[in-house]
């Protein structure tokens, strides 16, 4: 099965049932499904071949969703990438993955042209709110910019021939490295279709569901609350971030949503509102949260303020989507657990000789294997490398996450540490080397190093140390003015720890980090 025949069936047999909800608009699957084979015939009308990339760089809206199908539609391959990143980020993943096209807006296309101008395989622009046909690009590659809309009007609507099959790519969702630069994991339609079947099959959806989204499309918990809604025929509703609580409290009373998916930064916010022991949501029948290690004491909270409502605490990343979920009655019982694994997956925890470990309690690293596993990082052989490696059965590779476990004596995951130092800070993933490139730019620093601290809200916050050259006037202010217009918002650091001496250091001369935690 291929991912953009969720959306097929669904429109086959739920033509004028509401898909998306987004901007005070409601579209039916025929609508979606109609205008999906209109961009797909559109892309192949200019040209694109099997497999080439497409990013789609808008905020959650129907034309996102669209965009994606379309792609797929067309034997392409998606890529949606957050509207907040930064030009330079933007035109690192256009290079990277060589896509041909992009899906934007006209303010964001003003924004990055001349990184857009840089990307020698790009050929067209669609701009979404774009009235008429233009031309762009530069005196030294051009390109064609074109309205979105204008472009579907003249595009057929037939579906389009059937070009992929399971095992070709469908996406390309970047994630932070270490080196800085953002890491390309590259997901298969088998690999999306099982992780979709899997959480569908746990959460126990039906086309009855109807879930509310915050959570922006180029995360991938936010992605698959779309595919997964187009395969069991439900309604999503789309909204561009979990700004104004209250009014997300009233949609979820007005539509009478369901399913919503959060992140622990969320709960944070809902558990500090007034009046918040008072809600009467008679509809919502299930919370899930993932991203990061959800408090124990707030998913108690949540169970008292959500009475009717099942909660999920889960566990995944991006290279397979989703590993395991705790199932709701054992809350009580097992707060501080991710669960077990999901259907159609298995886990198991390796020592540092790569041993399966087999006594509870034990510390290690979580392996995973099964269908949803990624196929690989992005042009990083050695990178890929070092996360699929041989498994326990012959010819079979499996994905080491790099995170650090324990396991009871029932098989249920406790979350103890991630090998790495990437900082996941209110469900989003911060390379500390990325920030401090950033710190070093300044002229008088020295020395920088990025931690994460505990914080409240956002589970852990960023905060650079800085050393800074003797009589330096350098404020606070203006280390965080100089990354603000360098870095994404959620990359600036909420800390910022001045000093005029050397940072303290390991035995092989890094900075020890540990110590300024």
């Amino acid at each position: 099965m291929l991912v953009n025949e969720f959306l097929e069936q669904s429109a086959s047999r739920l033509r004028a049932k509401t898909a998306v909800v987004c901007d005070r608009r409601r579209y039916s699957y025929e609508e979606i499904n109609a205008a999906a084979n209109r961009f797909a015939n559109c892309l192949l009308r200019y040209g694109l071949i099997r497999q080439e990339r497409v990013v789609v760089y808008l905020p959650n809206s129907a034309e996102a969703v669209v965009s994606i199908f379309g792609v797929l539609k067309a034997g392409g391959v998606f890529v949606v990438v957050n509207p907040l990143v930064k030009p330079d980020r933007l035109e690192y993943i256009l290079r990277d993955c060589n896509a041909i096209a992009i899906v934007t807006t006209c303010q964001l296309f003003k924004s990055a042209l001349s990184g857009l101008e840089r990307c020698p395989n790009l050929r067209h622009v669609f701009l979404i709110d774009a009235k008429r046909v233009r031309s762009g690009g530069s005196s030294s590659r051009q390109f064609e910019s074109l309205a979105f809309h204008r472009e579907l009007e003249r595009s057929v609507e037939r579906q389009p021939f059937r070009r992929s099959i399971d095992i070709d790519l469908a996406s390309i969702i970047y994630t932070s490295g270490s080196s800085g630069n953002p890491k390309g994991v590259m997901l298969t339609h088998l690999n999306m279709v099982s992780a979709a079947h899997s959480i569908i099959e746990y959460l126990e959806n039906t086309p009855d569901d109807i879930i509310l989204n915050c959570l922006p499309l180029s995360f991938d918990y936010g992605l698959y609350q779309v595919l997964m809604a187009f395969q069991f025929g439900g309604t999503v509703i789309l909204e561009n971030g979990f700004v104004f609580p209250y009014q997300t409290i009233e949609l979820l009373k007005k539509e009478k949503v369901t399913g919503f998916p959060i992140v622990p930064a969320m709960a944070v916010i809902l558990l500090h509102l007034k009046d918040v022991n008072h809600l009467e949501l008679p509809s919502l029948r299930y919370i899930t949260s993932t991203a990061q290690a959800f408090p124990p004491e707030h998913l108690a909270r949540m169970r008292e303020i959500f009475p009717g409502a099942k909660t999920y605490s889960m566990y995944g990343l991006t290279e397979c989507k989703r590993v395991s979920y705790l199932p709701p009655g054992e809350l009580a019982r097992r707060p501080a657990s991710v669960g077990k694994a999901m259907p159609n997956t298995e886990v198991y925890l390796v020592g540092e000789d790569d041993r399966v470990i087999t006594s509870p309690w034990t510390v290690g690293e979580l392996v995973v294997r099964g269908a949803s596993v990624m196929r690989g990082y992005w042009n990083l052989p050695e990178e890929t490398a070092k996360r699929l490696r041989p498994g326990i059965y012959p010819g079979e590779y499996v994905l080491y996450t790099g995170d650090i476990f324990q396991m009871d004596e029932e098989g249920f995951l406790y979350f103890v540490s991630r090998q790495d130092d990437i900082i996941k800070t209110g469900g989003e993933m911060v390379s500390p080397k990325e920030v401090e490139n950033v710190l070093y730019e300044l002229a008088d620093v020295r020395e920088a190093a990025v931690v994460p601290v505990e914080d409240e809200v956002l589970g852990f916050a960023i905060k650079a140390v800085v050393v800074l050259r003797e009589k330096s006037a350098l404020k606070r202010r203006d280390i965080i003015k100089h990354c603000a217009l360098k870095l994404e918002r959620f990359k600036i650091p909420k800390h910022v720890d001045i000093r005029f001496t050397l940072l303290p250091k390991t035995s092989s001369g890094k900075i020890a980090k540990r110590e300024l935690q």
